[in-house]
C-alpha cells in the first residue's frame, strides 16, 4: 500500500493540473462569471498544461491530453449542448482526440530538445491552433489570441499577423514558466541554486512540496539567466506590439460613413410554426419602422440570420403552402413601400437537379437577400457551413453518424459558391453569416473582392447564453482589425453592434431584448498586410514546427546509429 501511495498522489496531482488548466483556459474567454472574460489569465493559462507534459511519460501524456481536451472544451463551450443534442458531445470528443495527439508531440519536443524544448513546444502549440481551423472540422473557438479581444492596443498587430501573432505573444509565457518550474533531478538541484531539505530532495511528502515552493525563485532566476535572449526577444516583441497598437489605429475622422439600422427581434426564429413566424415578422417590421423614423434616417436596414423563416423564393415560385405565401406577400408589400434597402437572412430553397438519384430536388441554402423596393437585387449563400449541424458530406462513409444527425432533426444546407459583394446605399459590403465571421479567411476574401464594409448576420438565440454570444463577438472584433474595415453585426438576440476598423465597439444593443440600433460606421479602404497575405504566419508556425520536430527525430536516429546518445543537459524532466 505504501508503495502505491506515491503513484496515487502523483495521479491526483496530474488530475489537479488538468482541471486547473481547463478552468484557466475557459476563464480567459467570456464566461458565466465575466461577459468579457479574464484576458490576463490567458498569459498563464497553459502553465499547468506544459508543466504536466514535463512531468508525465510519453504514453501517459495521451491519457492526460485526452482528459484535458474534453474538460477544457466542456467548461469553455458548455452551451453547445443547447445548440444541438449531439453538438457538445461531438466537439468535446473532437478535442479529446486532438489533445490526445498534441500532448505526445509536445512531450516529444521536450525529449528531442531537452535544453530549449519549450520553444519548440510553443511553436507546436501555435501550429496546432492554426491547423485546427482548417477543413471540415475547422473550429476557431478557443484560440488563445481571441482571449485578448478587449485589449485593443494588443490586437492591432492582427492587421499584419492575424490572430496568430497575438496567440504567439500570449502562449509564450506559459511555455517558458512551465519550463522554468519543471521537475528536475536531485543532482540538478544545486545547479539551480536550491538546497535540498534534510529529508532528501527525492522523497515525497511535505519535504517535496516545501522544496518545490522554496525553489521557485531560484528556478525562475536560473531559467531567465539561461534563457535571457529568448525572454528579452519576447519582451521586445510585446513592447513593439504595444507601441504599434498606439500608433497604428486607422484615423477615420474625415472618412465617409454609412448609417445602418440593425434589428434585433430577440427570438429564435426557427422555434414554432407559421403563427410564430408571423409574430416574428410583426416585431421585425415594428422595430424597422422605429429605426426608419429616427433622424438621420438609416441608409440600410439589416435583419439577422434567417430572421424571416418562410422561404421567400420557394413560396413565391411554387406556392405550395398558402399560409407561408400569404406572409411572404405581406413582407414584399411592406418592402415595396420602403425607400431604404433591406438586407434579410432567409432560407433560399430551390429546385435543382439532384446530385444523387436518391436525393430530393429541393436544395436549401442559408442566404442573405438584398431587397430594394420589394425586389430581390442580390443574393449571398453561406460558403462555410457548421460541421455536423449544418453540413455533413460523409453520409455514405459514416451512415450511422448521418442517421443520428437526421434523427436529431438536423437542418442540412448546401454550400454557396460565390463570395458576393453587394453594392447599395453608396457602399460595397459583404455578409458573412454567423459562424463565418469566426474565420479570418472569409472576411479577407470579401475584402479582396472589393468589400468596404463587413455586415455579419447571426443567430445565437438558441444558446440562451451571454457567454456564447460574447465568445462569438470576441472573434468578430479581429475581423475588423485584420482588414481595417468597419463591421456591423445584426443578431437575433445579441451581440448586435457596430465595430470600427480598430476593433472598438461603437454601439451595442442590450442582449436578450428587442432593439433597433442605428449606428454610423466609417468607410475605410486601407489594404493591410493581412488582407494581402492572409494566415501566412499561422502557416509558417505549422511548417516550422513540423520541420523542427523532423530535424530532432533525424538527429536522434543518426545519433543512435553512431552509437551516441541525444544531447542532454540534465534538465529534460521526468520522462
Amino acid at each position: 500500500m505504501k508503495q502505491n501511495f506515491p503513484k496515487l498522489r502523483l495521479f491526483f496531482v496530474h488530475l489537479l493540473l488538468v482541471l486547473l488548466g481547463a478552468l484557466l483556459f475557459a476563464a480567459s474567454f467570456p464566461n458565466i462569471l465575466s461577459a468579457d472574460g479574464f484576458p490576463f489569465l490567458a498569459w498563464i493559462a497553459f502553465v499547468p498544461v506544459f508543466y504536466l507534459i514535463h512531468s508525465t511519460s510519453p504514453l501517459s501524456s495521451v491519457f492526460w491530453g485526452a482528459l484535458y481536451g474534453y474538460a477544457a472544451y466542456g467548461f469553455f463551450n458548455y452551451w453547445l449542448s443547447v445548440f444541438h443534442p449531439l453538438a457538445g458531445i461531438i466537439v468535446d470528443s473532437i478535442y479529446l482526440v486532438y489533445f490526445a495527439a498534441l500532448f505526445p508531440l509536445l512531450k516529444l519536443a521536450g525529449i528531442l530538445f531537452p535544453r530549449r524544448g519549450y520553444l519548440v513546444q510553443w511553436a507546436v502549440w501555435i501550429a496546432y491552433e492554426y491547423l485546427r481551423t482548417l477543413g471540415f472540422l475547422g473550429y476557431s473557438y478557443g484560440i488563445a489570441g481571441y482571449s485578448q479581444w478587449s485589449v485593443l492596443p494588443l490586437i492591432q498587430i492582427a492587421d499584419i499577423f492575424g490572430v496568430w501573432g497575438v496567440s504567439a505573444l500570449v502562449v509564450f509565457p506559459s511555455a517558458a514558466l512551465a519550463a522554468a518550474l519543471r521537475p528536475v533531478s536531485a543532482t540538478a538541484l544545486p545547479a539551480a541554486g536550491v538546497k535540498a531539505p534534510a529529508g532528501g530532495p527525492g522523497k515525497p511528502g511535505r519535504g517535496g512540496a516545501a522544496l518545490f515552493v522554496a525553489g521557485i525563485p531560484a528556478r525562475l532566476g536560473a531559467f531567465f539567466r539561461r534563457e535571457r535572449v529568448a525572454c528579452c526577444l519576447w519582451l521586445a516583441a510585446l513592447a513593439g506590439t504595444l507601441v504599434y497598437g498606439a500608433l497604428s489605429p486607422a484615423d477615420y475622422r474625415d472618412a465617409p460613413s454609412v448609417r445602418l439600422a440593425l434589428i434585433q427581434h430577440n427570438t429564435d426564429p426557427w422555434k414554432g410554426g407559421i403563427a410564430q413566424y408571423r409574430r416574428n415578422y410583426e416585431v421585425l417590421k415594428r422595430l424597422s419602422l422605429e429605426a426608419l423614423g429616427e433622424t438621420p434616417k438609416p441608409d440600410l436596414v439589416v435583419w439577422s440570420e434567417t430572421a424571416f423563416v418562410p422561404r421567400i423564393y420557394w413560396h413565391t415560385t411554387y406556392r405550395d403552402d398558402p399560409p407561408s405565401w400569404e406572409l411572404i406577400r405581406e413582407l414584399l408589400d411592406f418592402l415595396k413601400q420602403q425607400d431604404v434597402p433591406f438586407l434579410i437572412g432567409n432560407d433560399d430553397a430551390r429546385k435543382e437537379p439532384p446530385k444523387n438519384p436518391e436525393d430530393s430536388y429541393r436544395v436549401d441554402y442559408n442566404a442573405v437577400m438584398l431587397f430594394e423596393r420589394g425586389e430581390e437585387a442580390a443574393l449571398y449563400r453561406k460558403l462555410h457551413l457548421v460541421p455536423f449541424t449544418e453540413h455533413f458530406p460523409y453520409g455514405k462513409q459514416f451512415p450511422w453518424v448521418y442517421n443520428a444527425l437526421k434523427n436529431a432533426d438536423t437542418h442540412f444546407w448546401e454550400n454557396g459558391a460565390e463570395a458576393t459583394v453587394f453594392e447599395s446605399a453608396g457602399v460595397k459590403f459583404s455578409t458573412p453569416i454567423c459562424f463565418e465571421d469566426t474565420f479570418g479567411y472569409l472576411p479577407r476574401l470579401f475584402t479582396r473582392n472589393g468589400a468596404e464594409l463587413i455586415v455579419n448576420l447571426s443567430n445565437d438565440a438558441w444558446s440562451a447564453s451571454l457567454p456564447a454570444q460574447m465568445q462569438h463577438l470576441s472573434m468578430a472584433v479581429f475581423r475588423a482589425v485584420e482588414n481595417r474595415r468597419s463591421m456591423a453585426r445584426s443578431t437575433a438576440s445579441g451581440q448586435t453592434c457596430g465595430i470600427d476598423p480598430n476593433g472598438k465597439i461603437l454601439a451595442m444593443a442590450e442582449p436578450f431584448a428587442e432593439a433597433s440600433l442605428n449606428v454610423d460606421l466609417p468607410i475605410v479602404k486601407k489594404t493591410t498586410l493581412y488582407t494581402r497575405f492572409g494566415d501566412i504566419w499561422g502557416q509558417l508556425f505549422a511548417v516550422s514546427a513540423l520541420a523542427i520536430l523532423l530535424i530532432g527525430i533525424a538527429r536522434c536516429i543518426l545519433g543512435r546509429r553512431a552509437g551516441g546518445k541525444p544531447a542532454s543537459d540534465g534538465r529534460a524532466g521526468v520522462n
